[in-house]
């Protein structure tokens, strides 16, 4: 071997005089800032080395993310350079010099999503996705409270929040340009692919989102034909409307809270940022039994999902929509609301039923699905009456997004329908976020939000219903699943003023220090919220 470019002893060699695949070998465990922003730097002779040496940059691309599942024609040196360019962007000290770059950031992070692969670099306690190192990168550069305010608080929603503590006035109508709306959406795009919904703003933190979020999320002039009653634009389009979705995540979210039990059923996709928010991160190996109209289902519907639906008192429903006296302009939003809700927690056991082409108004990328099923309460898993069937389809729209359309079916008739769009893309883990509403399109609603997606094996599920169910359950859901009598929203909506006192009675038992801890928690004030108002209650039996 020939050792001639190894130093001797108290000799001292140019890095650049080593062979050049010696030179390539050290170089390739470099930091991708190191390589791009300091070494070339050192002298020419490596600036020249490195600047368009693809197979290095690919090296230290491959060392710092995810392999993509697709590279035909990737530019390994833009991609490095792009990766640099997002983390000096991301360590700036202020958020207004970073707000500039939201472009930027936006196309770089969903690309770094939409590139994410299955990475066994990390243990990952999660059932129900991969580990990314794409999403790893991301979650540590998110971290700073100052990226988050530049880049996931700049939609509508959060300026609803600051005009509201700066000025205290009631919404003036909004007229906005083509500019500021996309800044609106991608930020809102971002903040949904973050994942874990932001319920205070503000360099205090005290700022909450929620009461805002709400009155969209529950504004009936958002559901038209041209939304498709859904979280689409307004334009005829299709396309995801990301504020609808972001406002929905965030009522979502504050609902369920970090509740000790509930927290085990939401917190491994919907707590941790970006976990899930990329295509085919749902990893759950399929059924052995897979039939082969599964095995030709591209978004992998089969199989067993959770679902979240939250809905208001329809008293509140109506009195928010249809005032006495309503003086808000028609392109100015309604409100804040904060009036409580209530929640359900159900599952789902869908299969494919066919398999199509797709429309002229769909993707064309991917076929349409449909699909059949039922629907079981969690709060009420005793009964084993509890059910509804469901069916629906799911297909691309135009832009390349997931959308997932249900109608739940009571007695053999169609009762309630579902729009919503899958966030992160095909069979991500993420899931599916939307809208419920009448489905003969009622303009006096109601409707709300609903989330699902789906979870594991069904020896995982029963696990965890086993660990979850004794303990701390949902209020009941006869609303929507109970056939056997036939209940429906609008009755569970209509409170009854026995069971309020029941429930006041049940709730004594709880800790007067546990209620407060929770009510601080959600920054509201003891005087305004009863017990009865929480939506996660300690299970009591009801004798038949």
């Amino acid at each position: 071997m020939d050792n001639s470019f190894f130093p001797r002893a108290g000799e001292s060699k140019l890095l650049t005089l080593l062979p050049a695949e010696v030179l390539h070998h050290i170089l390739q465990f470099l930091p991708p800032t190191d390589l791009v922003l300091r070494v070339p730097l050192v002298c020419s002779n490596l600036h020249t080395f490195i600047k368009g040496n693809r197979n290095l940059f690919r090296q230290v691309y491959l060392g710092a993310l995810d392999e993509p599942t697709d590279n035909t024609g990737l530019n390994w040196e833009q991609e490095v350079r792009d990766l640099v360019r997002l983390e000096t962007i991301c360590h700036r000290q202020a958020a207004t010099d970073k707000k500039q770059e939201l472009d930027f950031v936006h196309h770089f992070v969903t690309h770094l999503l939409k590139n994410a692969s299955a990475s066994d670099d990390s243990v990952n306690p999660s059932r129900t996705h991969s580990t990314s190192r794409n999403a790893a990168l991301l979650q540590r550069i998110f971290r700073d409270g100052t990226t988050s305010e530049a880049f996931l608080q700049r939609s509508s929603l959060f300026e609803r929040v600051h005009d509201h503590h700066r000025h205290s006035t009631s919404a003036a109508p909004q007229s906005v340009n083509a500019d500021r709306r996309a800044i609106h959406q991608k930020s809102a795009h971002l903040h949904c692919l973050y994942g874990r919904p932001i319920l205070n703003a503000g360099r205090l933190r005290s700022h909450r989102t929620y009461p805002f979020a709400c009155s969209k999320v529950y504004d009936m002039r958002e559901y038209t034909e041209n939304t498709r009653w859904g979280p689409f634009l307004a334009d005829g389009s299709d396309g995801v409307d990301w504020e609808k979705v972001e406002a929905i995540l965030v009522v979502l979210s504050n609902n369920v809270g970090p509740r000790r039990m509930v927290s085990q059923i939401f917190g491994e996709i919907w707590d941790k940022p970006f976990s899930g928010s990329w295509p085919d991160s749902f990893k759950v190996p399929p059924p052995r039994d897979i039939t082969s109209l599964e095995a030709r289902d591209p978004y992998g519907v089969t199989g067993t999902w959770r679902q979240i639906v939250c809905f208001l008192d329809y008293s509140d429903f109506f009195a928010f929509n249809f005032p006495d006296h309503d003086f808000v302009a028609p392109n100015a939003p309604r409100p804040a609301l904060d009036v409580g809700e209530a929640t359900r927690l159900i599952m789902l056991r869908l299969q494919v039923t066919s398999i199509e082409n797709p429309g002229p108004d769909d993707g064309q990328d991917l076929p349409v699905v449909h699909f059949k099923g039922v629907s079981r309460s969690l709060d009420d898993s005793f009964d084993h009456n509890a059910n509804s069937n469901i069916r629906g389809a799911v297909r691309l729209t135009r832009e390349g997004e997931v959308r997932w359309t249900t109608f739940s079916i009571f007695h053999g008739v169609e009762r309630w329908r579902s729009e919503g769009v899958q966030i992160g893309g095909v069979r991500s883990a993420r899931g599916v976020v939307g809208n419920w509403f009448d489905r003969d399109y009622d303009d006096h609603g109601p409707a709300g939000p609903t989330a699902f997606w789906k979870v594991g094996t069904a020896d995982q599920v029963a696990n965890m219903e086993d660990d979850l169910l004794p303990n701390a359950l949902f209020l009941p859901y006869a609303a929507l699943i109970d056939m056997e009598a036939e209940i429906d929203l609008e009755a569970d909506m209509s409170y009854d003023t026995d069971d309020d006192d029941e429930d006041d009675d049940d709730d004594e038992d709880m800790d007067g220090g546990e209620l407060t801890d929770l009510l601080h928690e959600a920054q509201l004030p003891l005087t305004d919220v009863g017990i009865s108002e929480l939506i996660i209650v300690h299970h009591h039996q009801h004798q038949p």
